[in-house]
């Protein structure tokens, strides 16, 4: 197939095109700087242009946007995440929709930061919450909906927390705990729904091809973790206590408003993957952390 990727430099996105190109996809990437090959395409997300080259592509993986936890939460910052998600899927989804011969399917990135902040489990059928990130993406999956109805099968992959010493909530975890001091976050009774970085590679994959996929989907592990049990496993995985705990004070200090999502919890529920026949390599943290080792 002939694949287009955005976010292709990301956590996400840099093992995802080299597992397609790996599979002997012809992948084309979306970059914000002139292109420098026939395998990229030049594109302004917040200026809504998308240079010529999308024309024959078979699939899309939309994985841009700013990082959630890469900055604190000032106005600015939450603009910007809000518009990198929303316009520059609008501004994706015009480009998609314009072309003579539309792509098979759209798989969008989206987030479980869509559901409330409870212990009760979540599928994709729940109810969105009222924060912040919540809002966010309700409006980040509806910019997908033009592309829908022009007859493109859409995933809205609602990704959890991804399991990865590069990057995202783990990847700032690990060298706290390799020096420590790590322990739990507030109470360390809420629910952290995760998934290893290889099996979030592996879910893109399974959507790109799965027709019965579509909408949104729960990209995370069989089974939530306690942040307890969380921090538990991660000091044993690195052989260092995990006694010191965070306290919710301190987080919201260093961390402003995002620090509500840390302490929130997510009991999600991958029921679409599930039903649809997908399989984990890394169904437990345990596996999804020694995965690590491997990356």
């Amino acid at each position: 197939m002939k694949i287009a990727v955005t976010g292709a430099s990301g956590l996400i996105g840099r093992p995802l095109v080299a597992s397609l190109r790996g599979q002997g996809h012809d992948v084309v990437t979306l970059v914000r700087r002139p292109a420098q090959s026939d395998s990229e395409i030049t594109w302004d997300p917040l200026g809504g242009t998308v240079g010529e080259g999308l024309d024959g592509v078979d699939a899309v993986v939309h994985l841009a946007g700013a990082g959630v936890g890469d900055h604190r939460w000032t106005d600015q910052y939450k603009k910007e995440i809000r518009d990198s998600r929303v316009i520059g899927t609008s501004t994706l989804v015009r480009a998609l929709t314009d072309l003579p011969t539309k792509p098979a399917v759209l798989v969008s990135g989206s987030a479980i930061g869509y559901y409330p902040d409870s212990p009760d489990p979540v599928t994709e059928q729940s109810a969105p919450g009222e924060g912040f990130l919540s809002q966010v993406v309700v409006e980040w999956e509806a910019a997908t909906a033009p592309a829908a109805e022009a007859g493109i099968r859409v995933v809205n992959a609602r990704t959890g927390l991804v399991v990865s010493k590069d990057g995202g909530a783990f990847g700032r975890l690990i060298p706290i705990f390799r020096y420590g001091i790590g322990g739990r976050v507030g109470s360390g009774r809420q629910f952290w729904s995760f998934i290893s970085l290889r099996d979030e590679v592996r879910a893109l994959e399974f959507a790109l091809t799965e027709a019965s996929l579509s909408g949104p989907v729960n990209l995370v592990a069989p089974q939530a973790v306690t942040n307890a049990e969380a921090t538990k496993a991660l000091g044993g995985f690195l052989g260092r206590p995990s006694f010191l705990p965070v306290p919710a004070f301190a987080l919201k200090i260093a961390l402003g408003e995002f620090a509500e999502d840390i302490l929130g919890s997510q009991n999600v529920v991958p029921a679409a993957l599930t039903a649809a026949g997908f399989t984990w390599l890394d169904p437990t943290l345990s596996s999804a952390l020694a995965a690590t080792r491997n990356t």
